[in-house]
């Protein structure tokens, strides 16, 4: 049974939104053609005008879109600001990337650092797309962009914790309560400058905590059984605990003053980068898995 649609709504949004522009009044011209646009694709007849003029009138304003896209990719910034734990923080104690590279240049660099590491990411998805492989896509993607993208704050490793946090079970326990204190640690400074040390130790103490609840002991027990496995995990929490209380009670020399900073970020990357390694090897896992599922259908 066919049903009637009403076309005169799109219409007369549409000439709402005419209406809008012709008395100056942009926003609630955007908004009346994008509600007629919704309703009927056959609006997008209009769609061309409608956003060449508003574009238009946008480029002739004080604050033109060129300024807004300024803040939202800050170039003029650096590659990086202040010490953040990913590449091209890490990677400047021997490469002085501002020094050696114009900021075109390592805008490129990024763009194409970036999109080599979520690219695998992207392909696995499209080849065998899962609910499963989506969450480590996100997880392998934001990583891609902390590690690797251009102008990245410290904050911005909470993008990744979110698809980590929905992977718990999945991921082995150790992995993830090392990238949730490699986080926390690589925010230390952070917090510290912003007086936030006591609510960081108390967080920090209650993530402990969290994993060493029965639950999160059984989760951990599955992964501690080889002692290499359990070996490393140990050194990399000594060495967290050392560059703790190397930041707070000892002064760094006059010539090198964020000597101690750059200890912390270089430490925490190369647990990001190992992290990222594993989860993208796991995201390809789930292919192979489910390939042999495949199989057993066939042959069954």
């Amino acid at each position: 049974m066919a049903i009637f649609q009403y076309n005169c709504i799109s219409l007369g949004l549409t000439l709402g939104a005419v209406a809008a522009v012709l008395s100056q009044k942009d926003l609630l011209a955007c908004v009346l053609f994008c509600l007629s646009l919704n309703h009927k694709q056959m609006s997008a007849y209009y769609a061309p005008v409608f956003f060449s003029h508003l574009f238009g009138s946008c480029l002739r304003r004080k604050n033109p879109p060129l300024e807004v896209l300024s803040r939202l990719a800050p170039f003029e910034r650096g590659i990086y600001e202040d010490y953040v734990a990913n590449f091209w923080c890490s990677s400047s104690v021997l490469i002085k990337w501002k020094r050696l590279f114009t900021t075109n240049s390592l805008r490129f660099l990024s763009l194409v650092a970036t999109i080599l590491t979520f690219l695998p990411s992207m392909i696995q998805q499209i080849w065998s797309p899962s609910s499963k492989g989506l969450l480590y896509g996100l997880l392998n993607s934001s990583l891609a962009f902390y590690l690797f993208s251009f102008q990245v704050h410290e904050k911005s490793i909470l993008l990744p914790l979110l698809p980590a946090t929905l992977l718990a079970m999945e991921l082995p326990g150790v992995l993830s309560m090392l990238l949730m204190h490699s986080a926390l640690l690589s925010m230390f400074p952070l917090l510290c400058r912003d007086k936030m040390a006591v609510p960081y130790l108390a967080l920090y103490m209650l993530s402990i905590l969290l994993y060493l609840a029965p639950c999160g002991k059984q989760h951990i027990k599955k992964h501690l059984s080889r002692s290499m496995v359990t070996f490393s995990i140990v050194i990399s929490y000594l060495c967290s605990l050392v560059l703790h209380i190397i930041y707070l009670t000892i002064r760094p020399p006059e010539k090198y003053p964020f000597l101690f900073e750059a200890m912390i970020m270089n430490f925490c990357f190369s647990h990001f980068l190992a992290f990222t390694v594993y989860t993208n090897a796991a995201q390809w896992m789930l292919s192979r898995q489910s390939t042999s599922r495949d199989k057993e259908k066939k042959l069954n």
